[in-house]
């Protein structure tokens, strides 16, 4: 969410460190209420530091990996996209990223949610909407989508087009959305209730959940839910064969997975 204090943790763990991939899980832009203090983060706040962080490492600078999420205007795409096609980052939202062994491949969107920024929302598997929550069809966007996208449009759907039949054994999923029903879905709705209708604490995605049920890929890496890993007492859990970790946090803190995809069961989490 724009934290400078957050950014200068990372970009002294990336020279410390020197991992070979980062991945940056969305939710990266100042909120919508700060936007008018910093019109320009992408460019001249986030982009001003890698560079700097590959004018010092040279050929150790790692490959960035990102998507955004459901708190980022799609507006700022364009200034992603710009800085992708300078080799400063890759944009992998909807795309796949061959990275040495491995197939990254990045999905930013999330099932409805109470917010009213509609950008990174798509109906799940259907076109329920949990209650208290809006529509992908209400609200407000920042950029023009076709109607029959917001209408008709699902993460499931999505997620079949993104893959086909392509062999996921050593693919590692960067999702902004946490698959539901898993400790890294839990928001602190537990005994709340919207028009007298209890609410689901866990909040993620049904067509993740089933997507990765289904197709299982080596690894999943998610985020949105701030809260989860301290409600649940967990960030990583499997599904099948996959790993599926969170780097989701509510502290003050940047939390921080290391992993190797050759052993990914032994991820690692750091709150610095």
């Amino acid at each position: 969410h724009g934290r400078a204090a957050r950014y200068e943790r990372l970009c002294a763990a990336i020279m410390r460190e020197r991992p070979e991939v980062v991945l940056l899980g969305g939710d990266i832009l100042p909120h919508a209420f700060h936007s008018a203090n910093l019109p320009n983060f992408i460019r001249d706040y986030l982009c001003v530091k890698l560079r700097q962080l590959r004018k010092h490492m040279g050929n150790d600078y790692p490959k960035i990996l990102l998507i955004l999420g459901n708190d980022d205007p799609r507006t700022e795409e364009g200034n992603v996209l710009a800085e992708s096609s300078a080799d400063l980052l890759d944009y992998i939202h909807g795309k796949r990223l061959p990275v040495a062994a491995f197939d990254f491949y990045g999905y930013a969107c999330v099932p409805p949610t109470p917010f009213q920024l509609k950008d990174w929302e798509r109906y799940d598997v259907s076109r329920y909407v949990p209650p208290g929550s809006i529509s992908p069809e209400e609200g407000f966007r920042s950029v023009e989508v076709p109607e029959h996208e917001i209408k008709w449009g699902t993460i499931d759907k999505d997620l079949e087009s993104l893959v086909c039949d392509a062999c996921l054994a050593h693919a590692i999923f960067l999702f902004h959305t946490p698959p539901y029903d898993t400790p890294l879905d839990l928001a602190q709705l537990d005994g709340q209730s919207y028009d007298h209708v209890p609410l689901d604490p866990h909040v993620g995605s049904i067509a993740v959940r089933r997507f990765i049920e289904r197709r299982q890929p080596l690894m999943s890496l998610h985020g949105h839910i701030h809260e989860s890993a301290r409600l649940s007492g967990e960030w990583k859990t499997r599904i099948g064969r996959t790993v599926c970790v969170t780097a989701a946090h509510d502290g003050p803190e940047l939390a921080m997975v290391r992993f190797d995809p050759e052993r990914p069961a032994d991820a690692t989490r750091e709150l610095l």
